[in-house]
């Protein structure tokens, strides 16, 4: 394997290794503290992030508020409070080594506020500042403001072309790094643009190779390329290191740290780690940001798919081929059908699923009568989680707060199972996040015998390759 040297970064030399953030609760101070103290650049999320009681117990995030609006300004005030929680810890478990970054979606709910609360309470705390998932513009500012550098995640070189000539050449001296996210590996929320066929992955080092190209032409060829998604081994990607095409590159893991003593998810979800096979991660269109992402294979995967599936078209009046009246409801409003789709339903209806929902675009999905009440509530409960929601309508903007859609019930509510596995919740009945190559926890040796290392040991183990 090529000898891993430091490399600048952020201002300083830092071993070109990077923790993945994650989202809620999947990384925190704990882990990324201990990731840094072994020389690297240790990540915790700042999504939702815990904070604690005088015992050192999570606060659970509950909500009192009677409107959306009230609710959502309870979930900025807990962002603030976990994100400077985790900051406090990740900076002692350092002690004074690597670096210490927060990462934010910039679809989350009052995302640049929750940055700024951030580093304002935990000011000389936190090196660097990651952000992905949407065209965080305004990044750049927050970073300025309170000179930490910035690392913004994209998917592509037009992407970063993008956000370069509208804010970023502005504040080139805190631009850090650049994270190169493949849309096809990673797990999470993915940046496939609407010209990518998510079926069709392409490999990585052509589209960095064209990044670096077009940093090149913005005077940006000594600024490190953070390489994310699908990394395990680095003797796998021996042809990217010292490689004069490249220029210097980081390499980012964000799924192995999930398997360590210090990681945050529950225990049974790292079991369920260790036992995955190829194809057990799934990249799913679900999500209520609009992102695809890649989540683990389970029931809750299994039931968004047939809830899409159990999916008729239809017309307010009859017109065309929709001549069959159906109503909708507890009132059976009048929609009509095509006769073929009218057999489906009567099929979905006799298995059960008898409650027809309606979508923004003008179809009727039919699932349990405990599964609608269920979808209800929580579109009801929404507290304003992302900046934008299809599954419950929500907007941050003013003056009405809602996307000027109908709420989506092919979606799903994030907020809720995202908090509720990382917490010890279901497996099989939450989304479980995981980049595509989690199934090599079953069969790398050194994970033999249900192994989980440190991170201390897994950095090292990285270091001296296989």
């Amino acid at each position: 394997m090529n000898t891993i040297s430091p490399i600048r970064m952020g201002g300083v030399d830092v071993l070109p290794l990077v923790e993945g953030g994650k989202g809620v609760s999947a990384s925190n101070g704990a882990s990324c503290g201990s990731w840094a103290a072994s020389g690297g650049v240790g990540t915790f999320s700042a999504v939702n992030a815990d904070s604690y009681d005088a015992e050192g117990r999570a606060i659970p995030q509950e909500y009192h508020g009677k409107t959306r609006r009230d609710r959502h300004e309870e979930l900025v005030e807990y962002g603030i409070k976990g994100a400077i929680a985790q900051a406090r810890e990740a900076h002692e478990r350092a002690g004074g080594k690597g670096r210490i970054h927060a990462n934010i979606l910039w679809e989350m709910g009052g995302a640049e506020r929750v940055a700024r609360g951030m580093l304002k309470g935990a000011r000389g705390l936190i090196h660097g500042i990651t952000c992905g998932a949407g065209m965080p513009y305004r990044l750049a500012d927050v970073a300025r403001d309170f000179g930490v550098h910035y690392y913004p995640i994209v998917s592509s070189a037009r992407a970063f072309a993008a956000l370069w000539k509208r804010a970023y050449s502005k504040t080139r001296e805190w631009l850090g790094g650049v994270v190169y996210e493949d849309p096809w590996l990673a797990g999470g929320h993915n940046g496939l643009s609407n010209s990518e066929d998510p079926k069709k992955p392409e490999a990585p080092y052509a589209r960095v190779a064209k990044l670096r190209a077009q940093m090149r032409e913005f005077g940006l060829g000594d600024v490190p390329i953070i390489m994310a998604g699908g990394v395990w081994w680095l003797e796998e990607w021996s042809d990217w290191i010292d490689n004069p095409e490249l220029g210097p590159v980081a390499f980012q893991f964000g799924t192995r740290p999930l398997l360590t003593q210090e990681s945050p998810i529950p225990e049974g979800w790292k079991q369920r780690l260790l036992g995955l096979k190829p194809g057990d991660v799934m990249l799913q269109p679900y999500s209520p940001t609009g992102f695809y992402s890649s989540a683990v294979k389970n029931e809750y995967l299994a039931e968004l798919e047939q809830r899409n599936e159990r999916q008729v078209a239809y017309t307010m009046e009859p017109v065309g081929e929709h001549l069959t009246e159906y109503g909708v409801g507890p009132r059976k409003r009048p929609v009509w059908l095509v006769p073929h789709d009218f057999g489906r339903v009567r099929r979905w209806e006799a298995e059960g699923f008898t409650e027809a929902l309606r979508t923004p675009d003008n179809t009727l999905i039919f699932v349990t009568r405990d599964k609608a009440a269920e979808i209800l509530k929580d579109q009801v409960d929404c507290m304003g989680c992302l900046s934008q929601c299809r599954f419950s309508n929500w907007s941050q903007h003013e003056p009405d707060f809602t996307n000027g859609k109908k709420a989506d019930p092919r979606s799903f509510c994030i907020q809720k199972t995202l908090q509720d596995i990382a917490h010890g919740g279901s497996l099989e009945n939450n989304l479980m996040f995981a980049g595509h190559n989690a199934y090599r926890f079953g069969s790398d040796p050194f994970y033999s015998n249900g192994f989980i290392p440190t991170v201390k040991q897994l950095f090292e183990r990285i270091m001296t390759g296989r």
